[in-house]
């Protein structure tokens, strides 16, 4: 634990972080990407460019100062990004030289002003924060090794099937390539997988969410090309070239964005390839005989996946609603949809549980930011609300409207 005084200039240290935090963290990427080039395996080199992972550390460096001293506050945190962490096989070694550019770029960056009790004191907490990660993702990576199928670090798979679910989605079915059993997993996880492009100097590495129940043969994955979108580079290589038979490498199943123990009825509310995890939870909560909605938001039935799959499997406590914010003339033609437009309160609230419910959403960040908002309005408890986000929190509360 870090001494009184090392707290009380951490804190101090707050409203600095949070008016130069982000460059000091583009600093910091920027020189530890030049003296660690083999880092840049790990970290999302997309999201660097624009500027979303530089934000992220931003604001978790500003929050860290501003609760060094309640870290009981900074726990759902640290659980999900120790979660991050060991997908992609994140060891203790590496935290060391985080720590010595990150006070490298606070330097940088603040000059003078970053006197030497300010890095001695940061010094000091980032070594506090630093054995608190450590220790949590030791914990993690023992749970998943005892899993049915565990096992720590990196692992090749090899593709076994290749679906395509719709226009823009498809799914990647996996197995160990050394025959070994498929590791378990809890509906809602995820998995990190690595591959090398051709031309590409370094490694490529995504996460995916697992979109089929546990204990089958295969892990699957569902994933959305995005045409033109450098944001898709993996994406995309895995529509394009990747076939059955190829070897992937991925990281053990993890993440947090699981299904509370709860006897609440649950809904589940899906956007666009979001449907992934919520398939998997939707699922399960079908073989538990639990009582589920299911509101998947897409642009129209040419895009739209698992349609057929969600019906087949759906129970007489279920219920399953269609929302089409822009529906071919066949949909319409049809009706094959519950709703047309922008899912709304009054659909909602329409199909909401009487008893109340826990509530998990999924999609772009437009459309969760719109989700966030319809849940305020309709004054849903934060504590029933969850949701997997790349980002500040804070970042769904900005107005936007999408699918």
């Amino acid at each position: 634990m870090a001494s009184a005084k090392t707290i009380e200039i951490v804190k101090s240290t707050a409203p600095v972080l949070k008016e130069h935090g982000e460059i000091i963290t583009k600093v910091f990427y920027k020189n530890i990407f030049t003296k660690h080039p083999e880092l840049k395996n790990i970290f999302n080199m997309t999201h660097q460019a624009k500027g979303s992972q530089p934000k992220v550390l931003a604001n978790a460096i500003f929050q860290y100062a501003t609760y060094i001293d309640q870290l009981e506050m900074l726990s759902g945190a640290v659980n999900a990004i120790a979660h991050k962490h060991s997908s992609l096989s994140i060891t203790p070694e590496m935290y060391p030289i985080v720590g010595e550019n990150l006070l490298l770029a606070i330097k940088e960056v603040l000059g003078d002003a970053a006197t030497e009790e300010i890095i001695d004191a940061w010094a000091e907490a980032y070594g506090d924060l630093a054995k608190i990660f450590i220790q949590t993702e030791e914990t993690i990576y023992h749970t998943q090794e005892k899993r049915a199928g565990g096992f720590r670090g990196k692992k090749q798979f090899k593709v076994v099937q290749k679906t395509v679910e719709s226009e823009i989605i498809t799914s990647f079915y996996l197995q160990p390539a050394d025959g070994s059993e498929v590791p378990h997993f809890v509906p809602g996880q995820y998995i990190a997988l690595s591959v090398q492009i051709p031309g590409e100097k370094h490694l490529h590495t995504r996460n995916y969410s697992l979109s089929d129940l546990p204990a089958k043969d295969s892990l699957r994955i569902s994933v959305k090309k995005e045409p033109g979108n450098p944001v898709g580079i993996v994406s995309n290589f895995l529509h394009t070239d990747i076939v059955v038979g190829d070897i992937l490498e991925i990281g053990m199943p993890s993440g947090e964005f699981t299904l509370k123990n709860s006897e609440k009825p649950v809904v589940l509310i899906a956007g666009g390839v979001g449907i992934t995890p919520l398939l998997s939870m939707y699922k399960q909560l079908n073989l538990e005989d639990k009582k589920v909605t299911l509101f998947q938001c897409a642009i129209n039935s040419d895009v739209q996946a698992f349609r057929n799959e969600i019906q087949t499997i759906s129970k007489a406590q279920s219920e399953y609603k269609i929302v089409y914010s822009d529906p071919t003339e066949e949909d319409v033609k049809v009706q094959n949809f519950d709703h047309r437009g922008l899912l709304t309160v009054d659909i909602l609230q329409a199909s909401w549980p009487a008893e109340g419910a826990e509530v998990y959403f999924c999609g772009p960040k437009p459309f969760m930011r719109h989700v966030n908002q319809l849940l305020s309005e309709m004054e849903i408890s934060e504590e029933n609300i969850h949701f997997e986000f790349f980002g500040p929190s804070e970042d769904l509360k900005q107005e936007s409207l999408a699918l």
